[in-house]
């Protein structure tokens, strides 16, 4: 197809790399998985379809342009459900989604929306004129959707699972029957990766960091139950990839594209420890090995699976440790132990692969004592990274419900960097962030030749730390009920035939 043709869907997303202060920063962008899978289904069903994306793209500009270019039928705003950063509902990337709704309402093109924003927020996004809202899994409901609106002429009203809309004439709210879950992810088509710039991604990795990398799943869902995580797309039912259609995509990526270094958006990888070692011995069968990281959890890190893991390329793995006090990660429903996140650490130090640890504070319960045991737990794991967040309410989650009465007018985080607490927590924004500060310079210095000069600023930041710690106490924060002892870690896991 010409790329000035017209077509009948122009899909597109809300996440543009330089709204976001951090993620700008880092340069690290990634293709719009959720995306180009859509386009991929679209593509397979016989429609003529487009992207325009807004990861590397400016939407203020290039979205219009895009519009007259494809003159598209129909406009689909679907996030990409499996990054974390559209998980977050950031307010910057609703402000983006709403003014493209207003540029393709003005010349007359309906306009769907998917997403976990969209999902939580059904009625804010249809009042603000979206025809549709697409729930859970989209592939299926979009092909559908797309038939019935191109192909049979109804505009409205729909009978197909999935959905939430106004009905028409009176503008009810309608959510039809859920749509059932996936049972086999190898019957859709890899990404449609050839509609995206994957070589101005490639450039930008290859400038800023000295190789390209790009992104790939292998499941979808997670069976925990942590009380703080939201799973308004894929949910908790877990589901994989066989290992040969994975091992399949990676040597294309390797071979076609020229790919060097992979990010597996799952939720959570390696929980089938079978489905590893098929993996990797699958990837050593087609020569598709290539560097990469993976999200998985402490208690997985056996060391059957991190050798299976290294055979197939991994170099990184960030784990959710997110406490070192036992009774806040119990709190938090986790299922994980202090002692298996050191456990998992020394074993893929011993395997050469990195550690990195996902860290989470002001937690309702969290007092300065849980906050020093998670500093301790860092020093003693010494991980070779960690991500610093501030305990995040999102609709859906048991989480939200007990804090939901101190939520505020601000209720999402504008950006990445927010990190802005909108509960009741031990502490105000103030103290978080210097204590963020410290840990992130702190874990830095591990793997550093620190000068005096560099040892001086860490002391003068935990400093800065202890000193807030006593002017931002909060008068009256949050508290839970905390579990103590037993985490029940059995009944926390997947069942037995899942976990293999």
């Amino acid at each position: 197809m010409n790329i000035s043709s017209p077509v009948e869907v122009l899909l597109t997303h809300s996440y543009h790399l330089y709204y976001d202060r951090k993620q700008a920063e880092r340069q690290q962008p990634y293709p719009p998985l959720g995306t180009i899978y859509a386009a991929a289904l679209v593509r397979e069903a016989g429609f003529s379809v487009a992207i325009f994306d807004t990861m590397i793209d400016d939407p203020d500009e290039g979205f219009e342009r895009a519009l007259a270019q494809y003159k598209p039928r129909v406009v689909v705003v679907c996030e990409d459900s499996f990054n974390f950063l559209s998980k977050m509902c950031l307010l910057r990337m609703r402000e983006v989604s709403f003014k493209m709704r207003e540029q393709a309402a003005k010349i007359g093109i309906p306009i769907l929306v998917h997403g976990s924003d969209s999902s939580d927020q059904v009625e804010t996004y249809l009042n603000n004129g979206f025809q549709a809202v697409l729930l859970g899994e989209c592939e299926q409901s979009l092909v559908e959707l797309l038939n019935a609106l191109l192909r049979n002429g109804q505009s409205a009203n729909w009978k197909i699972p999935g959905l939430a809309y106004l009905a028409a004439p009176d503008g009810k709210l309608t959510f039809t029957a859920a749509r059932p879950r996936s049972t086999d992810l190898d019957q859709y088509p890899f990404p449609a990766r050839d509609m995206v710039a994957i070589d101005r991604y490639s450039a930008i990795w290859r400038t800023h960091h000295g190789r390209s990398s790009t992104n790939l799943v292998a499941s979808r869902g997670c069976p925990f139950h942590c009380n703080w995580c939201a799973k308004p797309i894929y949910g908790n039912k877990f589901l994989l990839r066989s290992a040969e259609s994975v091992a399949q995509e990676m040597q294309l990526l390797k071979h076609q594209y020229g790919v060097e270094h992979l990010w597996f958006a799952d939720d959570i990888f390696a929980l089938n420890r079978r489905w590893v070692i098929e993996f990797a011995d699958a990837v050593e069968r087609r020569d598709a090995a290539i560097p990469f990281k993976i999200q998985s959890r402490a208690d997985l890190m056996t060391s059957e699976t991190v050798a299976a893991l290294k055979r197939a390329g991994c170099e990184e793995i960030w784990m959710g440790a997110e406490s070192g006090s036992q009774a806040i990660l119990n709190a938090m429903d986790k299922g994980l132990t202090v002692a298996s996140i050191e456990g998992a650490r020394q074993r893929l130090g011993a395997a050469g692969i990195r550690a990195a640890f996902f860290l989470q504070f002001g937690y309702p319960g969290e007092t300065l004592t849980e906050i020093e045991e998670t500093i301790a737990l860092v020093r003693r794991c010494r991980p070779d990274d960690i991500g610093v967040s501030v305990s995040y309410p999102l609709p859906g989650t048991v989480f939200h419900q007990r804090v939901q009465e101190q939520l505020g007018e601000k209720r999402n985080w504008i950006d990445s960097q927010d990190l802005s607490v909108m509960f009741s927590a031990a502490y105000t924004d103030e103290f978080y962030r210097s204590l963020r500060n410290a840990l992130h310079y702190e874990v830095k210095q591990y793997w550093l030749s620190t000068s005096l000069e560099e040892h001086h600023k860490l002391i003068d930041l935990w400093n800065e730390v202890y000193r807030l710690e006593k002017r931002c106490k909060v008068a009256r924060p949050t508290q839970l009920p905390v579990l103590q002892a037993s985490t029940n870690h059995a009944l926390a896991m997947c069942g037995a035939e899942v976990c293999g």
